[in-house]
C-alpha cells in the first residue's frame, strides 16, 4: 500500500529482530507517543495507532510471516476480498480503480457500488479508547486492582441524546423524509436508473433539530470523565493488552459503545530485572561468608525476607537460585525462580588484628612468609 510505513521502520527494529526485542521497542515507542503522556506532539495520536497496528502483526508469528512475504498487501487482500476483487472483476481492486468507470456507476446506483461509499444510517459501534497503565513488577507478580480515571463521550443528560434543547421538538426531514436519501431516476443511452444519495439536508439522519441543546450543541452527547476499576493479572507483562468490554466511545444512532484497550507497562526495579517468568537481582556478600559460608537475609518482591544460604567457597558472580520465588505464570499458580547473582565486598581497611590473620592464613595457604607486596592488595588481585 502506498504511503504506509513499513512496520519494521515504524518500531525501530531489524527484519530479524527477536521478540523480546519487539516487544521492549514496543513498550518504549508507545509510553513515548501515547496521546495521554505526550500533549506535545499533534501527531501523537496517529502515530500511537500506528505503532500498536505494527505490534499487533509483528508481535504474532504467523502475521510476521505473511507480512514478511508479502508486505501490507498481505492484510489489504484479507480486507478486499483477497487478489479476485469484487464480483469477479480479476486484478481489479474493486469499482473504485475502475477510473472513470467508477463515475459511471456512481451515476447509475448513486454513491458507491450498491452504496458501498454511502454515509450508514443505521446503528454503529463506538469507537475504541486505547491508554497506559504503568504497574510496580510487584502487581504483575501477585496481580492488582487498579483505578484509572479516563474522559469519553456520554449521553447528554440534558437532552437524553436527542440533540434538542428541552420543551423544542425533533422534526422528520421534509427533503427526504425521514429515510435519510433521497432517490432520483435518470435516464441514460443505457435505460433508466435509480440513484440513491444520503440527504444532504439532514446528513443521512432523516430528523432535523429545530432548537440544538445549549450542553452538547446538538451533538446529543458529551464528554465526561469517569473512574473504572481494572484487575490486573498476575504473570502480565510489559506490551500486553487488558480489554474492557463497552468502555469505549458510545455508540451512534443506538449502536453499542466501543471497547476500552489498557496497555500494560511495567515500571523499572530498583532491584530485580525480569526475563521471561524469572527474576534476577545482585547481592553483595564479605569474602570472609564467601570463604567459609553462612547465610544472607534478602527482600522479595512484595516485602518478604528470605534467608539466602550461602555455600562455602562462593565465588564472585555465582548464581544461587531460589526455586519459586520469581514471576507468577499468567493464568496459573505457578511461578519461576530467582536467580541471585553474588558479588564479594572486599574490604578496603583492615584492622591490625585482620591483618595478623590474613598473613596466617596466606602463609599456611601458600608456605611463603609475608609477600613484599602488599599483602591486601595481592588478596584482592586474587579476589578480581
Amino acid at each position: 500500500m502506498a504511503g504506509k510505513r513499513d512496520f519494521y521502520e515504524v518500531l525501530g527494529v531489524k527484519r530479524d529482530a527477536t521478540q523480546e526485542e519487539i516487544k521492549k521497542a514496543y513498550r518504549q515507542m508507545a509510553r513515548k507517543y501515547h496521546p495521554d503522556v505526550n500533549k506535545e506532539d499533534p501527531n501523537a495520536a496517529e502515530k500511537f495507532k500506528e505503532i500498536n497496528e505494527a505490534y499487533e502483526v509483528l508481535s504474532d508469528p504467523q502475521k510476521r510471516a505473511a507480512y514478511d512475504r508479502l508486505g501490507h498487501d498481505a492484510f489489504e487482500q484479507a480486507r478486499t476480498g483477497g487478489a479476485g476483487g469484487f464480483g469477479g472483476f480479476g486484478g481489479f481492486g474493486g469499482f473504485e480503480d475502475l477510473g472513470g468507470f467508477g463515475d459511471i456507476f456512481d451515476m447509475f446506483f448513486g454513491s458507491g457500488v450498491g452504496g458501498a461509499r454511502r454515509r450508514r444510517t443505521g446503528p454503529q459501534r463506538g469507537a475504541d479508547r486505547e491508554v497506559i497503565l504503568e504497574i510496580d513488577l510487584e502487581d504483575a507478580v501477585f496481580g492488582a486492582e487498579k483505578e484509572i480515571e479516563i474522559s469519553r463521550l456520554e449521553k447528554c443528560e440534558r437532552c437524553d441524546g436527542t440533540g434538542a434543547e428541552p420543551g423544542s421538538g425533533v422534526k422528520t426531514c421534509p427533503t427526504c423524509h425521514g429515510h435519510g436519501q433521497v432517490r432520483n431516476v435518470q435516464t441514460t443511452p443505457f435505460g433508466r436508473f435509480e440513484t440513491i444519495r444520503t440527504c444532504s439536508r439532514c446528513q443521512g439522519e432523516g430528523k432535523i433539530i429545530e432548537k440544538p441543546c445549549t450542553a452538547c450543541k446538538g451533538n446529543g452527547k458529551v464528554r465526561k470523565s469517569r473512574r473504572i476499576n481494572i484487575r490486573i493479572p498476575a504473570g502480565i507483562d510489559s506490551g500486553s493488552r487488558l480489554r474492557i468490554q463497552g468502555e469505549g466511545e458510545m455508540g451512534i444512532r443506538g449502536g453499542p459503545p466501543g471497547d476500552l484497550y489498557i496497555n500494560i507497562i511495567i515500571k523499572p526495579h530498583p532491584k530485580f530485572e525480569r526475563d521471561g517468568y524469572d527474576l534476577y537481582s545482585e547481592e553483595e556478600i564479605s569474602f570472609v561468608k564467601a570463604a567459609l559460608g553462612g547465610e544472607v537475609e534478602i527482600e522479595l518482591p512484595g516485602g518478604e525476607i528470605y534467608v539466602l544460604r550461602i555455600p562455602e567457597g562462593t565465588q564472585p558472580g555465582d548464581v544461587i537460585k531460589v526455586k519459586g520465588k520469581g514471576m507468577t505464570y499468567l493464568n496459573s499458580q505457578r511461578r519461576g525462580d530467582l536467580n541471585v547473582i553474588i558479588k564479594v565486598k572486599i574490604p578496603t581497611k583492615l584492622t591490625k588484628k585482620q591483618r595478623e590473620l590474613l598473613e596466617k592464613f596466606y602463609e599456611e595457604e601458600t608456605g611463603e612468609e609475608k609477600p613484599k607486596k602488599g599483602f591486601f592488595e595481592k588478596f584482592k588481585d586474587a579476589m578480581g
